[in-house]
């Protein structure tokens, strides 16, 4: 006995003729037992990514994952499907936090490896994964002998010529790159790219001529964040700064985009001295650690307030703890070179503030490591003048625990905390803690 299966395409119905060699075939419907099943919607790749970077971001190390997890699952997702695989693999690539030598010279390779298999037939610049990788951060490594250092300047100048799209670079503020490292990274395809440069080492120096980081600068014409950490100050070792050498050594550098600039325990260097004779429009943040010029003689940092101080909204001065701890005055002009500043830390030993050129200031925040009497006479004399402050933060102060007694919370510094909080209050301005951040409530 048999039978056939009749396809119609008029109704797309499957008929079963149980025998079809009869004179008279009978015919009978398949109907089928699961409902029909509509097929999947396609999604522009556009989409995907998307998607994928909200995935990314979410749940990776910027959204309080562990960077364990957050590694798992990016490859996760790229075992999933090819298509999948296709989307999720630039993005995979386009941050990259890399904690070790190890993972750093596995990285290398991988970007090596595929720069030779790369055939210049392609459309497209340039191999991939090298094209994908938009952020370098390595933050978290750090070299415990210099053979490690030698190690991680070698495979630096190896990565730097494959990573043309680069524009966030994050590297250890105590591992010094090299003038060789700086050198590849300066004439690679695609400086220009470059956004965010953090935690390079300079040597604190007193010279204004040519240097290696200089030029750099130069190339990444598009730089919005710059962040460079000295090595520190010792007065006996430093000779006085020339000022005739202005107008012979000076040379400008094109940073129109350049908004943040963080140069701390850096009193004088090649860097800071063609940044100080160079235009920042877009200059508004500023975060130096203070070096006045009669301890150190060659210091740049108070020109270099004078100079951009009229454009900045935050201006942060802190000096980095370590042994000794060297702390320098701070001009007590302050309100005056800046204007227009609405976020302003202090550094000890504090300054007495004077506002003498208007009458009064749009300062909205002002930041003390802790809060004195001494001080509190200078806030008061210029609180008239400042009808916009709402917030005064003690950044080394928390307030005690609750449940504390009420002997604990009158004397020392909570004491002070608490008797600033009572005059502040009256004025509508409130004291905040060391926990208190930026941009929170």
């Amino acid at each position: 006995m048999s039978a056939t299966i009749v396809l119609t395409e008029a109704t797309d119905a499957v008929w079963l003729c149980p025998r079809p060699l009869e004179l008279s075939p009978s015919r009978f419907p398949l109907i089928p037992l699961l409902p029909h099943r509509m097929a999947l919607k396609h999604l522009p790749s556009e989409i995907w990514s998307q998607i994928l970077e909200h995935v990314y971001a979410s749940y990776g190390p910027e959204g309080g994952v562990s960077e364990v997890d957050a590694v798992r699952l990016r490859q996760a997702l790229l075992l999933v499907s090819k298509d999948l695989n296709a989307a999720a693999l630039p993005i995979f690539y386009a941050r990259v936090y890399i904690s070790s030598l190890r993972v750093l010279d596995r990285f290398a390779m991988r970007l090596h490896v595929a720069d030779q298999r790369w055939d210049s037939i392609r459309r497209i610049p340039y191999s991939a994964p090298g094209r994908w990788v938009q952020t370098l951060d390595l933050e978290q490594l750090r070299c415990a002998s210099e053979e490690d250092v030698l190690h991680l300047d070698t495979v630096l100048n190896r990565i730097f010529p494959l990573v043309p799209f680069l524009s966030e670079l994050i590297v250890n503020a105590h591992t010094y790159l090299s003038r060789r490292a700086l050198f590849a990274f300066t004439y690679r395809d695609g400086a220009q790219n470059l956004r965010v440069l953090k935690g390079i080492q300079l040597i604190t120096s007193a010279r204004t001529g040519e240097d290696t980081f200089v030029e750099l600068l130069q190339a990444c014409t598009r730089l919005e964040e710059l962040e460079i950490v000295g090595s520190g100050v010792d007065p006996a070792d430093l000779p006085a700064y020339d000022s005739h050498a202005d107008d012979a050594a000076t040379y400008q550098l094109h940073l129109p985009f350049l908004r943040k600039l963080v140069a701390l325990s850096l009193p004088s260097s090649p860097a800071l001295f063609a940044l100080l004779h160079s235009s920042l429009p877009a200059l508004r943040h500023l975060t130096l650690t203070p070096y006045d010029e009669d301890s150190v003689p060659c210091s740049l940092v108070p020109r270099l307030i004078s100079a951009h101080g009229g454009k900045l909204t935050s201006l942060h001065l802190y000096t980095v703890k370590q042994w000794p701890t060297l702390l320098f005055p701070t001009p007590d002009t302050l309100l005056d070179i800046c204007p227009s500043l609405k976020h302003l830390s202090l550094e000890l030993p504090l300054p007495r503030l004077t506002l003498t050129r208007a009458e009064r200031h749009e300062l909205e925040i002002l930041s003390i490591p802790r809060p004195k009497q001494e001080f509190w006479v200078v806030l008061e004399r210029l609180l008239p003048k400042l009808p916009r402050l709402r917030f005064v933060r003690a950044r080394d102060v928390k307030w005690l625990a609750e449940g504390m007694s009420s002997r604990a919370l009158q004397t020392g510094v909570q004491g002070e905390m608490s008797l600033w909080r009572r005059k502040l209050g009256r004025r509508g301005i409130q004291l905040l803690d060391g926990e208190w951040k930026p941009g929170t409530d």
